[in-house]
């Protein structure tokens, strides 16, 4: 069985390889622009759905891994804020907040058959300063995620409390996710593992 991870993130990349399990990596190239009246749950499983959808023509025989995140603060899309200042007017408006993130998760199959799923995810930020997140900002450089934090990093320095079924979800890649929608297209996931 080939796989395919639908992604250039190197955090997505990393939480497969501690799976064991071998895949190829290409970055699909997609409009990631919210359709109007598109809620949050529907944005990232479109996402997921078109990443993987945009490499089956390259790779026919492939098994292919899209995902795609967002962060949702008090209803609202919260996209990669790609300038510290964005970041920062980001982690302000999250302060004292319950944020949830949504990770759209999609397994498609060479015959283009696909299973979908969305990993719900909810992070309750600490109150934050001006000073703090200035800090955290320099420090991290979280431009390129949703949300302006890595958990993996710092990041955790900021929250009170977690709440959601698999970690992993907010770095990107649910991998308790991913084992269910391999098992839902009859393969089981430490039969890949070497």
């Amino acid at each position: 069985m080939k796989l395919l991870l639908a992604s250039s993130s190197p955090y997505r990349q990393q939480l497969l390889n501690q799976l064991r399990i071998e895949f190829d990596c290409a970055s699909p190239d997609i409009d990631e622009t919210p359709l109007a009246g598109e809620t949050p749950h529907d944005y990232v499983k479109r996402l997921a759905e078109n990443k993987a959808a945009a490499l089956a023509t390259d790779y026919p025989h492939h098994w292919i891994i899209g995902s795609d995140q967002t962060c949702v603060l008090n209803g609202t899309i919260c996209g990669k804020p790609g300038s510290a200042d964005k970041a920062e007017a980001q982690l302000m408006a999250a302060s004292g907040q319950r944020v949830e993130f949504l990770t759209g998760l999609c397994l498609r199959a060479p015959d283009g058959q696909h299973w979908s799923l969305v990993e719900p995810f909810a992070v309750q930020f600490r109150p934050l300063t001006q000073a703090l997140v200035k800090r955290y900002v320099e420090l991290e450089q979280p431009l390129n995620c949703a949300g302006s934090f890595k958990v993996e990093g710092l990041g955790i320095s900021l929250f009170e409390a977690l709440d959601g079924r698999d970690f992993n979800s907010l770095i990107g890649l649910p991998l308790i996710g991913l084992r269910e929608l391999l098992a839902q297209a009859g393969v089981e996931m430490l039969q890949l593992a070497h």
